[in-house]
């Protein structure tokens, strides 16, 4: 868990919603504990729904990665991750983080905010709903919402669509945008206050514009997921980024903090305190375009901050007897806890101004706009390589970080792995850069899943080998060989079976159905 997370432990039970607790103020209406409360103030409510609704993805980021070939096992195995086997349980935290430990506690916060008069508290919210259903939905298909929340009132509600979950994203989005445009001086209460313990946004520290451009970049990514939709128009798209994120400093993320007695798990999830990634070691996908095979003789220079120079890549599926080259003097048993993002006290990226120009670089090329989309690309290469090139040492392990100059930038966007002109740009030279620079965010998922895992455009690709899940891999056509959804979470099989049921999540070929968005 995050630290704000536990610093803010709820005083609600996560699973009652509005209703349970009026049934419950009716039958213990005496004998009151003032030390036990049954409502909160909406700024001790945000700081979970914020850090929880953020580590709904991390938990997603466990397994998404080896889908998208960033991670593969380092063990030849049957049954892995990396050869598209996966169960309910892995699924679980994916459901449950988005609606009990963070969702549900938004419908509370709102009507606390609304009864008090802080609208900002209400912008907050609707907009951290419908980041949440937007991960949640796109990593599951079809999900709860308009029976969700109810607590002890429904505890199967029944899984809306992914069409009308899109709506709902794009309808919640406005809406917090409005709130978030109010003038400060509407707001009963400050969004973010450190008197006398820090409390409210801790995101954004206050910061109601940002939420406002994150809203806008959040709308973007939504609907540059629907290129396969008849209805889909790059120019909304252009709008949406011309009010997003206008550099780093707004990227939607949050930092990590070292864990002090009683709290724990405050570490990256990726990293090596928390050992999640401990079997795990680096795709030839990903080291390719960054060692120089890609595009011979340039060496990127994210290549030691993204992984180790010493790593070489594994294809999937294929694991390797020999010992996996660690950086040296390294303890580690991988390479991987060697990665700037494996840092213990790092960051969680949710959506960045570098991947906002990555979309907006690719609406623009639909657009035929292409010298917007030559710009925007380079861009986000830019910005990308400028936020973690920063260098540093940081430890465990003991890792130093080379620093990237402005100099390396410029010679690597006048190389061969960049495109220099309108005419060198395609949807190729956009897609890769945007793999590169999203390095394990689970959003990378979907855009393979929508391009249909083009080799053409994922040109390092690799089929894995070895005991791959057959349900996928004897399936004729490349494109549908490739797992399409999660499974539903564990606890909605055990707890609602008949909608899991009726949405055929007990069916064998459950993963290979694209969802809503990946159709025609």
């Amino acid at each position: 868990m995050l630290l704000p997370m536990k610093r803010y432990l709820l005083v609600l039970g996560l699973l009652l919603g509005g209703g349970a607790l009026t049934s419950c103020e009716d039958y213990l209406n005496v004998n009151d504990n003032p030390n036990n409360p049954v409502t909160s103030t909406p700024n001790f409510l945000l700081p979970g729904i914020i850090s929880n609704g953020i580590q709904t993805q991390m938990f997603t980021s466990l397994r998404v990665p080896y889908i998208t070939q960033y991670v593969v096992s380092r063990t030849r195995n049957s049954g892995g991750n990396d050869q598209y086997y996966f169960t309910n349980a892995q699924s679980t935290n994916t459901f449950n983080y988005s609606y009990f430990q963070s969702g549900g506690n938004i419908p509370p916060m709102i009507k606390a905010a609304q009864d008090e008069g802080s609208p900002y508290y209400v912008g907050a919210g609707k907009i951290m709903q419908a980041m949440i259903l937007a991960h949640a939905t796109d990593m599951l298909g079809d999900i709860p919402y308009t029976e969700a929340y109810q607590g002890g009132a429904n505890y199967t509600p029944k899984y809306d669509t992914q069409e009308s979950i899109y709506a709902t994203i794009n309808q919640l989005l406005d809406e917090g945008i409005v709130e978030m445009s109010r003038p400060a001086s509407e707001n009963f209460r400050a969004l973010y206050s450190t008197s006398p313990s820090e409390s409210g946004d801790i995101l954004y520290k206050g910061n109601a514009s940002r939420w406002v451009k994150m809203a806008n970049a959040l709308k973007a990514r939504q609907l540059q997921h629907l290129t396969k939709k008849s209805s889909y128009d790059p120019n909304a798209v252009l709008a949406l980024c011309a009010k997003g994120f206008t550099g780093t400093a707004d990227d939607a993320q949050i930092q990590f903090q070292t864990a002090v007695a009683p709290l724990s798990n405050t570490t990256n999830i990726f990293g090596p305190t928390r050992a999640n990634f401990g079997a795990a070691t680096y795709s030839t996908n990903i080291i390719k375009y960054l060692n120089g095979t890609t595009y011979p003789g340039v060496i990127d220079p994210r290549f030691g901050i993204i992984a180790p120079t010493t790593s070489t890549g594994i294809e999937p599926g294929a694991g390797t007897t020999a010992t996996v080259n660690l950086t040296p003097g390294s303890t580690t048993v991988t390479d991987f806890y060697a990665s700037w993002y494996a840092r213990d006290l790092g960051y969680f990226e949710v959506i960045t101004y570098h991947e906002q120009k990555f979309i907006e670089a690719e609406a623009a090329f639909r657009a035929g706009k292409k010298a917007q989309a030559l710009a925007a690309y380079r861009e986000g290469i830019r910005a990308h390589m400028r936020k973690i090139g920063v260098g540093g040492t940081f430890s465990p392990p003991a890792v130093t970080f080379p620093t990237i100059t402005e100099a390396q930038i410029t010679a690597y966007l006048n190389s061969a792995a960049v495109a220099q002109s309108e005419d060198e740009l395609d949807l190729r030279r956009i897609m890769e850069q945007k793999y590169i620079a999203m390095f394990l965010n689970p959003d990378t998922w979907s855009d393979m899943r929508r391009l249909d895992f083009d080799p053409a455009i994922y040109v390092n690709l690799v089929y894995p080998t070895n005991n791959v899940n057959p349900v996928l891999a004897t399936k004729p056509n490349y494109k549908d060989r490739f797992p399409r959804r999660m499974l539903p979470g564990a606890t909605e099989v055990l707890y609602n079976p008949n909608e899991i049921a009726r949405i055929g999540g007990n069916d064998p070929d459950y993963i290979t159905r694209p969802l809503w968005f990946d159709q025609q």
